[in-house]
């Protein structure tokens, strides 16, 4: 029985993009921060991340097909934060951006993390991007090396 387990220490040497939206930047900062701290202490050099910063959550999809696309990069990580307000605005931005980013990541050419952050309240958010409930940012760099080394050990079965 062969049996795959993925392994951050295997990508250092992987491109990693990373894009997010500016708006909420107060938690998207914070996301960053948590991912390319990640990265780096995974072992990932400079040289290898590109992050593209965009206006809000709903331009993530389509810059993340451009990147997954342009073949410079072997995975990517989607970050943003859209927190409810007063209008049915959060309700058709969370579903777009997240069908279209499952799209993205199940029938594009690399694996992409969905690090989109959708919560009721500011603090909400902030928890999820350093407080206490973690950084899902830093969960995502993680979890996109994990999946590029589980892609490489499946190509070599």
């Amino acid at each position: 029985m062969k049996e795959i387990t993925g392994n951050i220490a295997a990508g250092q040497d992987k491109r990693i993009g990373i894009v997010v939206a500016q708006f909420n930047s107060v938690v998207t900062d914070r996301l960053l921060s948590g991912a390319v701290g990640q990265l780096k202490k995974s072992g990932v050099s400079d040289e290898n991340l590109t992050v593209i910063h965009v206006p809000g959550a709903f331009e993530l999809a389509r810059t993340v097909n451009c990147l997954a696309k342009s073949g410079k990069v072997d995975g990517i990580i989607a970050l943003g934060a859209v927190i409810r307000g007063e209008t049915s605005h959060f309700d058709y931005v969370c579903q777009g951006t997240t069908s279209q980013l499952a799209a993205a990541s199940a029938t594009g050419p690399v694996p992409v993390m969905f690090g989109l952050l959708t919560t009721d309240t500011v603090a909400q958010a902030t928890d999820r991007a350093g407080g206490k409930g973690g950084n899902k940012g830093a969960d995502c760099a993680t979890d996109i090396l994990e999946v590029l080394n589980i892609e490489d050990q499946i190509d070599e079965l």
